[in-house]
């Protein structure tokens, strides 16, 4: 199996199954939807040349899975095997033998990327396989490698291309590719992709969710063109001494004892080196004195290049450090407070579909960065697009991410286990030129057993192994008791030892029993020595509904507005936090919230309605965050 570099010395169980490989080198078998760490990685896939696949595509639901396997788990049979390539209309008529129970190029249409859940009333809560395709040409004169490279799809994957299979992905927030160079033929291609979105007691996230995770294609596929020997990966980012360091590997007959050159051409930098036996280099130059630190402030990105043999790999990024000092979290050497909130990738609107692009990650990044005056994001509870990971880059917006490990993870389950551990990978090898990203999180709100910390403890060593240069948290429970003035809130979870900063989810006043006007004088007991953050709190509201008594009730504006208040002024006595992201930006949906008066499946913890609507609350946090990112007088 072919495993990218930086994989190579993590154990065995981040991988499970096999690597794709050509259909002609394996006997007839059913693909089963299991994981598989496929390769290339192709870094900065977004930035290279190649024909984008979104568009219409044929879409055919499958919910007893009988494209994948017959009665028995064996093979399908011809009537079901929906990658077939052939003209199904035709070949019944020419033979009155023939059965097809498919037929996808007369199935109905729909666009990609998007979610099924929005394409017809009755997808709106279908969980299971889904079967998409079209075709399209392959590029005339073609040279070099071809890839067929996916940005995302919920949850996990098979795919076809000419009616041979590619193989296997598992995971709906990472991306992945597969090499088609000898399979692609000239003139039209058809390409079958199955999705099925169900969760089980042991996928990751695992079925218990209180948000919609939007089953289908949800991001980009394209055809990426490479030369025959091509740069795969590369990272390239300031380290904490603040020299520029660069990794890079080259894959293909060339790899080995290669030339090439790193370029920065607005610091006039470029560095020569040459790759090792494997296609590996690594390399180290201290900063020009013309460079200018990423920051919130002044978010500058540099174009960056490198040349190997025929290929030439690029990226914007920008360099800056961060760090941990006592209880301060430091970027730039200088210590920050973190002024965020959380966010789901949904754009706004009506009828949000998970098609993420500029324009929607930008309208949704704006609120935070020049609505509530913020300098930070926590992309909750996956990874979210590149499209909105790039943005903050380019809008100055400090990030979390996080892999979907919540709550019923089944924790002594190995496979489980490989599957999160593969989902870190992606995750990081995607985004570990991002400036923006400053703190990789492993879990959310995970119950403390043995196995459990035995599982996270090994997401958080795989974090350090794969990246020295970021921050490592998981938002954490915490122990609620009865002090002799009010509730006292302890962290009393292991995992704090090993994690850089601390976050804590807290509710109080929303699912507690609290008043509100008694959440100020909420105790904290924390680890002293380590940065913490409150990783979430909020309440729900229903735009446009107001109580205005001297006690507003539950779901009003003004009870919303009331408690970040109160939480606010609780915040303010805890003296080792060093930020926060509420929850959260804006209304998202949940099938689980079914108030009809209020919720109407979605949750209502937004300070945005999903329009866009700003209600109260927004304006208490706008003016909390302008207070804080106004240096005092002197």
């Amino acid at each position: 199996m072919q495993m990218t570099r930086k994989i190579r010395y993590l154990v065995a169980a981040v991988l499970v199954g096999a690597a794709p490989v050509a259909a002609q080198e394996v006997a007839p078998q059913p693909l089963t939807l299991a994981t598989v760490k496929t390769s290339p990685l192709l870094a900065s896939a977004d930035m290279r040349d190649g024909v984008d696949l979104s568009g219409p595509w044929h879409y055919s639901i499958d919910p007893f899975r009988s494209g994948l396997a017959g009665f028995h788990g064996e093979v399908p049979g011809l009537s079901q095997q929906r990658y077939l390539d052939l003209d199904v209309g035709k070949a019944m008529r020419d033979d009155n033998r023939a059965l097809f129970e498919f037929d996808l190029p007369h199935s109905p249409v729909t666009t990609l990327p998007s979610s099924w859940l929005t394409e017809a009333p009755e997808l709106r809560h279908y969980q299971g396989l889904m079967w998409y395709q079209r075709s399209f040409p392959a590029p005339a004169q073609r040279k070099g490698r071809s890839f067929l490279r996916f940005g995302a799809a919920n949850y996990a994957t098979v795919v076809y291309l000419n009616g041979k299979p590619l193989g296997r992905h598992e995971g709906g927030f990472t991306p992945f590719a597969f090499d088609v160079t000898g399979l692609l033929r000239d003139g039209d291609n058809q390409i079958t992709v199955g999705v099925d979105s169900q969760a089980t007691a042991a996928t990751v996230p695992p079925p218990v969710t209180d948000w919609e995770n939007y089953g289908g294609i949800t991001r980009a596929v394209r055809l990426i063109s490479t030369p025959d020997t091509y740069v795969d990966d590369a990272w390239v980012r300031m380290t904490r001494d603040g020299k520029l360091a660069v990794e890079a590997h080259l894959r293909g007959p060339q790899a080995g004892d290669q030339p090439l050159h790193l370029r920065i051409a607005k610091l006039g930098l470029d560095l020569a080196g040459r790759t090792d036996a494997k296609g590996n280099w690594r390399a180290t130059v201290a900063a020009p004195r013309a460079l200018i630190r990423w920051s919130p402030e002044r978010p500058q990105l540099y174009d960056v290049t490198i040349a190997a043999g025929a290929d030439t790999w690029r990226d914007r990024i920008g360099f800056r450090t961060i760090e941990v000092r006592g209880t301060d979290i430091l970027l730039n050497g200088k210590p920050i407070f973190l002024r965020g909130i959380s966010l789901h990738e949904e754009e706004i609107g009506t009828e949000p579909t998970r098609a993420i692009t500029q324009a929607a990650a930008r309208a949704l990044l704006g609120e935070i960065k020049d609505g509530l005056h913020g300098n930070y994001v926590r992309l909750s509870h996956y990874p979210h697009s590149e499209v909105m990971t790039r943005m903050a880059d380019e809008m100055g917006l400090i990030v979390w991410s996080e892999v979907p490990v919540y709550w019923l993870v089944a924790w002594s389950n190995p496979d489980t286990l490989a599957t999160a551990r593969n989902m870190v990978a992606e995750n990081i090898l995607r985004d570990r030129n991002r400036a923006s990203i400053a703190i990789w999180s492993v879990a959310n709100e995970t119950p403390v057993t043995d196995a459990r910390n035995t599982f996270l403890r090994t997401l958080v060593s795989d974090v350090r192994a794969l990246d020295d240069t970021r921050l490592v948290s998981a938002a954490l429970l915490v122990e609620r008791s009865q002090g002799p003035t009010g509730p006292v809130m302890t962290m009393a979870d292991p995992l704090a030892d090993v994690l850089d900063v601390l976050a804590i989810n807290t509710y109080n006043g929303w699912y507690t029993p609290d008043r509100l006007a008694d959440v100020p004088g909420i105790s904290w007991r924390v680890p002293a020595g380590k940065p913490l953050v409150f990783s979430e709190f909020g309440a729900d509201a229903r735009a446009g509904f107001h109580d205005i008594g001297a006690a507003p009730q539950k779901f009003s504006e003004e009870f919303q507005a009331d408690f970040y208040r109160a939480t606010l002024a609780m915040a303010d006595r805890v003296p080792t936090l060093r930020g926060m992201s509420p929850w959260i930006l804006k209304d998202f949906r949940s099938p689980r919230r079914q108030n009809p008066d209020f919720q109407q499946g979605w949750n209502r913890k937004g300070l945005i309605s999903e329009t866009g609507e700003r209600k109260q609350a927004f304006g208490v946090l706008a003016t909390y965050y302008d207070a804080k990112a106004t240096p005092p007088a002197k």
